[in-house]
């Protein structure tokens, strides 16, 4: 797989079954967010090259083989995508920790859940009945519903989980019938490029992947407005978000968006009555926030815990949290690698200033980490960080701020924590520990988030659908409601005895 990425060098943009450069010439180097040195060039794309990759993809889907290949056929092929998967599951992995500043567990993890998905979307497809007959009360009456793939669908990526997001973006649209091209974050562009030509290897025809590297303001802003686009589909900020529905509007193609989220974890002191509750939930606090240096965007950066056990709860959180082991994601025994990007640290950065200056306690970080041997000076590191003492009203609580930033508040009643917990703008996820199960249901019956864990924190199942409410965006990735972004339905209505109506005498 590594030598596959190395002999496309800049020649990274795959329209019409072809690696290509950039039409202009640009490159852009790829940087190790662990020592910030660059370790890959490639091309960088501009409207011209999503214009020829649309192009592609329109004419592979309007003349191609795909949108006709039958059901289980399609299902084998993503199929054999995940074994290729395996087969590459090292080199993958490394890559992606290279790519994203992970650990490489972590990239490993991710590489079985892409694995994952496309057998799911594949076993999906291929149960499926054909079409769904409709009651319509008569004999002489044939009615049936069915699904058909809703044409060329650009597919737009982010950072933190950059092949996993696009497999819950792929493997339906393929699954479907679609053909589609897919823009990369430019930052973290490596991977998606190497799942292009697994998806080769695969046999799937030329035309229907296609794949521009570049950034979003020219690249991704004209996928989103294209006029030969029928559907986008776009994983990222909220701002870019709304862009992005914007420029998709004039020509009212399907919109699917999922952008992120200000998750709360609720704890209530019913938890933490034994040893191991309390040792269970402290635990799962720091997996919810600091997992990938807290840069997903289901993220549990808000703990909400009941006033009675905040003070040992929290020294114990900050207590661990200060233990964490930051360094090079390759390095043995480190569990948490440095941010993404120099301007992503900048961007934490400001979040903490701002909230100590509107009076948060910070129980433990705060700063950028010592060098270290397993953690170049030169990375983008900054340490786990508890901020105690907040409350609604701070801009770190409202805000997305997408790095290892841990904020606390307090309840005394499930009123209030159902309140507290509802109140954001975002919909994502949440989670509510309690040894009560009657109160967690009913807490997480409570909860307007698209995702509610109930003793535990981060795990999805790809056969369960995945999205947010408010403004966290619209549609759902995985399971049946995933599959179904990316298909158009049809009702086909047949007249078995046709006859004159005569409704006109003359």
């Amino acid at each position: 797989m590594a030598d596959r990425t190395e002999r496309h060098g800049r020649a990274t943009i795959h329209a019409d079954g072809e690696w290509r450069e950039a039409v202009s010439g640009a490159t852009r180097e790829i940087l190790d967010p662990a020592d910030a040195r660059p370790f890959a060039v490639v091309a960088e794309g501009d409207a011209q090259d999503a214009d020829r990759a649309v192009t592609a993809a329109r004419h592979a889907f309007d003349h191609g083989p795909w949108p006709h290949t039958p059901a289980a056929e399609r299902a084998a092929l993503l199929r054999r995508v995940a074994a290729l998967l395996a087969r590459d599951r090292e080199e993958l992995g490394l890559l992606e920790s290279r790519d994203a500043g992970k650990t490489v567990e972590e990239g490993r993890v991710d590489i079985d859940c892409v694995a994952d998905a496309f057998r799911y979307f594949a076993d999906l497809v291929a149960a499926e009945a054909p079409g769904r007959v409709v009651d319509a009360g008569s004999a002489e009456i044939h009615s049936v519903v069915v699904h058909e793939p809703v044409g060329v669908c650009a597919l737009i990526t982010p950072w933190n989980y950059p092949l996993l997001q696009a497999s819950w973006k792929i493997a339906p649209a393929l699954a479907a019938g679609n053909t589609f091209v897919v823009k990369p974050s430019e930052i973290t562009p490596m991977t998606t490029i190497a799942l292009i030509g697994l998806l080769t290897e695969a046999g799937l025809p030329p035309g229907v992947a296609n794949l521009v590297t570049g950034p979003g303001h020219s690249v991704g802003a004209r996928l989103a407005e294209h006029p030969d686009v029928d559907l986008v589909s776009f994983t990222g900020g909220l701002t870019s978000g709304v862009k992005v529905a914007q420029a998709a509007a004039p020509t009212v193609k399907k919109v699917a968006l999922e952008l992120g989220g200000k998750n709360p974890n609720v704890v209530f002191a019913d938890v933490c009555a034994t040893d191991e509750g309390f040792d269970t939930a402290v635990d799962q606090a720091l997996n919810a926030a600091f997992i990938h240096s807290g840069q997903v965007c289901s993220a549990g950066a808000r703990l909400i815990v009941e006033e009675s056990v905040r003070d040992r709860f929290v020294t114990e959180l900050a207590d661990r949290a200060r233990r964490i082991r930051l360094g090079r994601g390759t390095e043995d025994g480190v569990e948490c690698g440095p941010l993404v990007s120099a301007a992503q640290r900048e961007k934490v950065e400001a979040y903490v200033a701002s909230a100590l200056a509107e009076g948060a306690v910070l129980r433990c970080g705060g700063r950028r980490p010592g060098p270290a041997p397993e953690r170049p000076a030169s990375g983008y590191f900054y340490e786990p960080t508890v901020l105690d003492a907040c409350h609604r009203d701070m801009k770190v609580v409202r805000e997305e701020v997408f790095g290892p930033v841990l904020t606390v508040e307090t309840f005394r009643t499930e009123e209030e924590a159902v309140r507290l917990a509802n109140d954001t703008q975002y919909g994502l996820a949440g989670a509510v520990w309690s040894a009560d199960t009657a109160r967690a249901r009913r807490v997480a019956s409570r909860l307007r988030h698209g995702t509610v864990w109930i003793n535990d924190f981060h795990p999805y199942l790809p056969q369960a659908e995945w999205g947010g409410f408010g403004r966290s965006g619209t549609g759902r990735e995985l399971g049946p409601a995933g599959l179904a972004e990316y298909r158009e339905t049809k009702h086909v209505y047949q007249n078995l005895a046709p006859r004159p109506v005569r409704w006109f005498a003359g």
